[in-house]
């Protein structure tokens, strides 16, 4: 059995990253002044110069170390143990709506109500309008 150290692929991760940011690779293509098929073929490569690691790093706002030294399982891993207050009274963080939705529909139905009632009077408006328009000929 080998115990050698795998070096890391860095094409992978960048590719990996860019997802987690929600990045096309012609978006990253743009931001890095390159084309589509040149990214592609950077996240298929194992190595990848220090120049252009710097650029993608900078475009896709994470320092080049967190490229090289990324983690798939360290990133699972938090997203794993983040502790949502419906589950554990002990956290900071809360998924819950911070507004009551019943309010904003009842918000919305009046605004309906008051763009309907503008409609109408606008109808009757141009009603009237074309009414005296009939009546001079």
């Amino acid at each position: 059995m080998s115990t050698e150290i795998k070096p890391k692929h860095i094409g992978r991760n960048i590719s990996r990253i860019r997802e987690l940011r929600d990045m096309k690779q012609e978006a990253l293509a743009i931001a890095i002044g390159t084309t589509q098929q040149s990214i592609s073929i950077i996240e298929g490569s194992e190595s990848v110069d220090d120049e252009k690691l710097k650029a993608i790093a900078e475009a896709l706002g994470v320092p080049a170390e967190v490229i090289r030294n990324f983690s798939e399982e360290a990133v699972f891993n938090i997203i794993g143990n983040t502790i949502d207050i419906e589950n554990n009274n002990g956290s900071a963080i809360s998924y819950g709506c911070t507004f009551n939705p019943l309010d904003k529909f009842l918000e919305s139905i009046e605004e309906n109500k008051k763009l309907y009632q503008q409609l109408i009077q606008a109808e009757k408006d141009r009603v009237a309008f074309l009414e005296k328009l009939l009546s001079e000929k």
